[in-house]
């Protein structure tokens, strides 16, 4: 009887390595995504434990799995829970991890005036959404527009010396914008920018999160190099707009990740075309296609395209981003397939080991 059990369930491993993860490229088996495989008269239970709640094929594999055990001899029924468990950034170079961070994902610019707030919002409250432990660092000193467009107020406070965050749609913030007054310029120098920003990382009580997004300044200047130096980044997002003189400096954000050793996740096109709301034709006022020619050219994934739309002016002005007050709209959409994209190549950096290093 043990040896038909045994024999029963080394059948159900078998056919559960035809499923394959198409962004990791391995079999769940070898992946190690099987658990609690339990098999009683034919009726087989077990969990799939994915990388990420966010994973764009989540419902395939599912049925994959499905078909695949019911074609094996002797199984009457499947039941399978879908689970998940963040896989953790490396740490190396003599970096300092943040307490309860596995991830770490800059989102940067080139150039200002792209939208990379607006993007970086709305893809920490979709992966929030999906059910991931999300925490956002307005690390944007200059310009700390993220409370507005989180539409949080207030000032945090500390708690045996760790600053507590504040919250909103299921993200954990924090931002300069928090402790400045209204409308009052910071002019601060590298020093203090460098200070301020290991404050904001490591004084914080951040909690246990899967994802803390890094809202960063455009450019490549003293807040990048703070950050590439000495926290340990899963990966960096690069923002642009379609228009030569942004993707010029979306180049230069791409080889300023690679040159000191982070991964790119991908680009994002954004304000890529204006739909008319009335008769839905499609215009392209910053040109179109030229985020996904870069990605191409430098070989980075190309994270999807965000339409110029009057809903995300109104829901970030509001406080309230278009993932929120339209859920189901077409521009909320993309930024749930972005997510996705995001939390994917952070699962195959995981998988892959990509390391950082400090610049000597």
């Amino acid at each position: 009887m043990a040896k038909d059990q045994s024999r029963i369930e080394e059948r159900i491993l078998d056919a559960l390595r035809t499923v394959k993860d198409p962004d990791l490229r391995k079999d769940i088996v070898t992946l190690n995504f099987v658990k609690d495989l339990r098999v009683d008269d034919g009726k087989v239970s077990f969990a799939i434990e994915l990388t990420t709640p966010a994973c764009p094929v989540k419902n395939e594999m599912e049925q994959w799995a499905r078909d695949a055990v019911m074609k094996v001899e002797g199984v009457r029924d499947v039941d399978i829970t879908m689970t998940s468990a963040v896989s953790k950034g490396a740490v190396g170079g003599g970096k300092q991890a943040i307490e309860g961070v596995k991830n770490i994902i800059a989102v940067g610019s080139g150039k200002g005036g792209v939208g990379k707030t607006t993007v970086t919002v709305n893809l920490a409250i979709a992966l929030a959404q999906s059910g991931a432990k999300v925490g956002l660092l307005d690390a944007d000193i200059y310009g700390p527009n993220v409370p507005l467009m989180m539409g949080i107020t207030g000032r945090p406070h500390a708690i045996d010396n760790r600053i507590q965050t504040l919250s909103n749609y299921g993200v954990s913030v924090m931002s300069m914008g928090f402790l400045a007054q209204d409308d009052t310029p910071l002019i601060w120098r590298g020093p203090m920018l460098h200070s301020v920003i290991q404050q904001f990382l490591h004084q914080v009580d951040w909690g246990e999160l899967d994802y803390l997004l890094i809202d960063l300044p455009p450019g490549t200047g003293d807040v990048q190099l703070s950050l590439t130096q000495t926290v340990p980044l899963t990966g960096a997002v690069v923002v642009s707009t379609p228009q030569d003189v942004a993707l010029q400096d979306a180049r230069k954000a791409i080889l300023m990740f690679r040159q000191v050793r982070v991964e790119v996740l991908g680009i994002v096109e954004n304000m890529s075309y204006f739909q008319c709301p009335k008769c839905g034709e499609q215009t392209h006022v910053f040109s179109h296609g030229g985020a996904a020619a870069t990605a191409e050219k430098f070989g980075v994934p190309f994270l999807g395209e965000v339409p110029l739309n009057s809903s995300l002016r109104e829901g970030g002005d509001a406080g309230k981003p278009v993932v929120v007050a339209k859920p189901d709209s077409p521009e909320a959409q993309v930024f749930v397939r972005i997510s996705e994209k995001v939390a994917a190549q952070v699962s195959i950096a995981n998988l892959e080991g990509t390391t950082q290093v400090t610049i000597e």
